[in-house]
C-alpha cells in the first residue's frame, strides 16, 4: 500500500455478522484474520486506526427484546458479544505484529482496559490499534451510533463502514436486480430518505461534526486498502459532498 491514503486517522465500523465468513453463527477466524491482515496493511502505510465491532454473529439486543426479554438486559448481553468480537480481533492483529488495546465502555479490567478518551487517543498516537468494545456502555444506543461518537471523540478524517455490499443502494440489492447504488449522498439525503446506512443518531452526529462515512464491501482482498486511495467502489456520505 502506498502512502497516498486520503485519510490520516480512521475510524473502521465492523458488524458482528462481518466476523461469521460463510457461517450462520459465531467467529470464523479465516475471516477474521483476513479483515486483521487488511487492517495491518493500512496500518504500516500510516494511517491511524481505531475500530467498532458490533456483536449481532452472537447476540443482537434487538433481537432478544423481540423474543420478551426487558429491552435494557438485552442489550448489556449485545454489548458483551462485541467484548468477544473485539478481542478475536484484536488476537489476529498481534499475530500481525500490530501493538493492539481493546478499550471497553463496559469496565473488563481482566480482559480488557475501560475506555478513556485520553488513553484512547495516546494509544493511537503511539501508533497502536485501538478496539473500541461493549458500544456506548449504554442500552438504547447501536454500535453504529458508538462508531460516531467514537470517531468524533478520536477526531477521526472519516468513518468507514465495512458491510456485506459495496454501498448504499435505493433498494435491497440482494432482492432487487433493479437496485442502484448511490456514489454520493448528503446526511440529509440519508435521513429524508431513511436509508438503511447507520441510525439516525449516528448519522446526526456524523453530520455535526463533518465526519464522511464510507460505506464499502468487506468482501474481497485490499478492499480497506482500496478505500483509503480512493480507489474503491463504495458511497461516501456526507464531508465534502455535503
Amino acid at each position: 500500500m502506498s502512502s497516498t491514503s486520503k485519510y490520516k486517522r480512521i475510524l473502521l465500523k465492523l458488524s458482528g455478522e462481518a466476523l461469521m465468513g460463510d457461517g450462520q453463527y459465531g467467529i470464523d477466524q479465516d475471516t477474521v484474520s483476513r479483515i486483521a491482515g487488511e487492517i495491518a496493511t493500512a496500518h504500516a502505510a500510516g494511517v491511524e486506526i481505531c475500530v467498532v465491532v458490533g456483536g449481532g454473529n452472537i447476540f443482537r439486543g434487538l433481537s432478544g427484546a423481540a423474543q420478551g426479554m426487558e429491552r435494557a438486559t438485552a442489550d448489556y448481553m449485545g454489548m458483551l458479544a462485541t467484548v468477544m468480537n473485539a478481542l478475536s480481533l484484536q488476537n489476529a492483529l498481534e499475530t500481525h505484529d500490530i501493538d493492539t488495546r481493546v478499550l471497553s465502555a463496559i469496565p473488563m479490567d481482566s480482559v480488557s482496559e475501560p475506555y478513556i478518551r485520553r488513553r484512547a487517543i495516546r494509544h493511537i498516537e503511539r501508533r497502536r490499534v485501538v478496539i473500541f468494545a461493549a458500544g456506548t456502555g449504554n442500552p438504547f444506543f447501536t454500535t453504529d451510533t458508538a462508531a460516531a461518537l467514537r470517531a468524533a471523540e478520536m477526531n477521526c478524517n472519516a468513518l468507514l463502514k465495512a458491510t456485506q455490499v459495496d454501498g448504499v443502494y435505493n433498494a435491497d440489492p440482494k432482492t432487487d436486480p433493479d437496485a442502484v447504488r448511490y456514489d454520493h449522498l448528503s446526511y440529509m439525503d440519508v435521513l429524508r430518505q431513511d436509508l438503511k446506512v447507520m441510525d439516525a443518531a449516528a448519522i446526526s452526529l456524523a453530520r455535526e461534526n463533518n465526519i464522511p462515512i464510507i460505506v464499502f464491501s468487506i468482501h474481497g482482498d485490499n478492499q480497506l486498502r482500496q478505500v483509503l486511495n480512493g480507489q474503491s467502489v463504495c458511497t461516501i456520505v456526507g464531508g465534502d459532498n455535503e
